[in-house]
């Protein structure tokens, strides 16, 4: 095993795996893709191949858009770059669209002049009777190429490299796996339900991984948070292979803010050196104390924070009840039943002003069922307290309806004996869906035609949702932003049309509040790629009028909520108004069975959504602060 030296930074001392962290996934990006450029370079000007260890998902996307505008932009030339792919699909043909023969040609082999034979995937369709001697002639392969020089990786929330899934051993070599639950829950959305997720792959093994020369593990957003943390922090145990990375003598992490969100120097501070005690991170403190010892926060005595290394607070505030009292009051500040303020009511203790009155609120939702998900219930405030809410669908979400729901739909048409000369046309356009479906396999592409039907159907499940929420239909909004229509899964692209139509929304309501998500998810996920377009819109906004009084909310999807500490406004509801949310939800029913991608429970997405609520409730009851049924919880974010 390997010796883990002093770090020479304290604040690091926990860490076994260098690990840097990067304002975002694109400055991280940039930085490895010009290392890499420089290798290849160097390694040309020998007349040496370098050769590179792939990875697919959207993970490395940002990775290699940069990679391409080197070769484009910069004249990069990957002549002499010999690839070897992680994995594959067991199942899956080279044409298959989910395949990541198909991954790697669209999204990176396709737009560079690396020579076809120097690209190297595992075959998905080989006869079972010759996966052993398939998976040897890979091995073999790699190590006639000379070995591979720089290995990029991503990690699974199980902790996995490449499909090397929990159980893995240190010494395993390419080889057929079993995807673990987890990992075939991950890539359900990919596959339009985990039914249809393959459940074998192609792997190089974990000892494959670590005779790379260098590695570099990327991840982004608050999901892969957990998963990292163990691994760089950890034990090595193949419970959690990306741990094996603590023996490789050149691995490195790179992350963005969310994904080391669990890193101790992050979420503890106060554990690993001196922190600057502003008022958030003393109520962070203060909330993990309570936590950590059990008791609300205005029981907590001097030998409390003295036990537990955090005295300094107390040298700093005086005594224990003083800084009690504040870190109490900050918390209980957030606390409001009146999310767009309250009319003459003083705003120093109130978490938003309250004027003007109405306010215009624009509430954005990524994909239908967001809105609902992560606050159905503050909507149902917003318009019963009078405030003009426009409520935006920024894509259709037509790629999460399963075949099944559009064609139940398409038959009732087809009933109808459509192709009739005298038929409308879009009579005639269900009429040749429901031909589609009567003959498409379950990984066959969606026409047009379906994924305008699909759209339609989450359409009016959005609809009966916000009605649900008291959101009138007249103000709802399908923006239907292209980069969703023109893409799928692990493959948008957005663009300056996506851009402008954002920046049109926010123009036209000119709003006094936006709600949000997406902040801490992955960048190539719908939520993410739609708060960066919120972000760059914003911006492209900040000298107007408006813009000086709007505050931008953040609620969080379906894969958390925030932590206690990040917090900056509650809304409570009552008993009644969560089973409210809940029938909102319900409206989405081609969602129905499609957990979230955190999801291990069974429960089906409006349980997992109200017990959400609850568990907030309770955290805020455990400080020592009123107790309600359900809380939805908002950050607020200042670009």
């Amino acid at each position: 095993m390997r010796t883990h030296a002093p770090p020479r930074d304290e604040s690091l001392r926990f860490e076994r795996i260098p690990t840097e962290v990067f304002a975002d996934a694109e400055t991280a990006c940039r930085a490895l893709a010009a290392r890499i450029a420089g290798e290849i370079r160097h390694r040309a000007a020998e007349g040496r191949p370098y050769v590179l260890g792939l990875a697919t998902g959207s993970t490395p996307l940002p990775l290699y858009r940069e990679l391409i505008r080197l070769h484009r932009k910069e004249d990069l030339s990957f002549a002499n770059v010999v690839a070897f792919n992680l994995d594959e699909y067991y199942g899956l043909s080279r044409s298959h669209p989910e395949s990541y023969w198909v991954f790697m040609r669209e999204q990176l082999f396709a737009h560079l002049d690396i020579p076809e034979d120097h690209i190297h995937l595992p075959e998905g369709t080989v006869p079972r009777s010759e996966v052993y001697g398939h998976c040897a002639g890979y091995e073999t392969a790699i190590e006639a190429a000379g070995g591979i020089d720089l290995q990029i990786l991503g990690i699974g929330r199980s902790g996995h490299i490449g499909f090397n899934e929990p159980g893995s051993r240190p010494d395993s070599r390419t080889r057929l796996v079993t995807l673990d639950p987890v990992t075939r829950r991950d890539a359900a959305r990919d596959f339009v339900g985990e039914e249809n997720v393959p459940r074998h792959a192609l792997t190089m093994g974990v000892a494959t991984i670590l005779d790379a020369r260098q590695v570099v593990l990327l991840a982004w957003g608050r999901a892969k948070a957990e998963a990292v943390a163990r691994a760089v922090e950890g034990e090595e145990s193949d419970a959690l292979p990306a741990s094996f990375l603590q023996s490789h003598p050149n691995a490195a992490i790179l992350l963005d803010p969310a994904a080391a969100s669990e890193l101790t120097r992050v979420r503890h501070p106060w554990r690993v050196g001196p922190v600057e005690w502003t008022p958030a991170m003393t109520g962070k403190a203060v909330a993990w104390l309570s936590s950590r010892v059990s008791k609300p926060i205005l029981k907590l005595i001097e030998d409390d924070y003295r036990e537990n290394s955090i005295s300094e607070l107390i040298t700093e505030r005086g005594s224990a009840y003083q800084l009690n009292i504040e870190a109490f009051n900050r918390f209980q500040h957030t606390i409001t039943g009146w999310p767009g303020g309250k009319p003459g009511a003083g705003e120093s203790h109130r978490p938003e002003r309250a004027a003007p009155h109405p306010k215009r609120a624009l509430a954005l939702s990524p994909e239908p069922r967001d809105d609902t998900i992560g606050m159905g219930g503050t909507l149902h405030r917003l318009v019963d307290q009078g405030h003009e809410v426009t409520l935006v669908y920024l894509t259709s979400g037509d790629l999460a309806v399963p075949d099944g729901d559009a064609l139940r739909l398409s038959r009732i048409f087809a009933e109808l004996d459509l192709e009739q000369d005298s038929a409308p046309p879009n009579e005639k356009l269900i009429a040749r869906v429901h031909e589609e479906l009567g003959r498409k396999g379950p990984f066959d592409p969606d026409s047009p035609e379906l994924r305008y039907l699909k759209g339609l159907i989450r359409r009016e499940e959005a609809r009966a949702a916000s009605q649900q929420c008291g959101v009138h239909p007249s103000s709802t909004v399908f923006l239907d932003l292209p980069f969703y229509q023109k893409g799928r899964y692990r493959s948008f692209a957005p663009g300056p049309d996506d851009l402008a139509k954002v920046v049109r929304l926010l123009r036209d309501v000119r709003p006094h509040q936006v709600y949000a998500t997406g902040y801490l998810q992955d960048p190539s996920s719908v939520p993410g790629i739609c708060f960066d377009l919120l972000s760059q819109a914003l911006e492209a906004c900040r000298d107007e009028p408006w813009f000086a009084d709007c505050r931008i909310w953040l609620y969080r999807g379906a894969e958390a909520e925030w932590e206690i500490h990040d917090i900056d406004m509650a809304v409570p509801l009552s008993p009644s108004e969560l089973q409210n949310k809940v029938q909102g939800i319900y409206q989405h029913q081609s969602q129905r069975g499609q957990t979230p991608f955190h999801a291990e429970s069974g429960e089906e997405i409006w349980q997992q959504a109200a017990e959400r609520n609850k568990h907030t409730a309770a955290l805020y009851d455990a400080l020592g602060l009123p107790e309600y049924e359900a809380i939805e919880a908002f950050h607020r974010y200042q670009p």
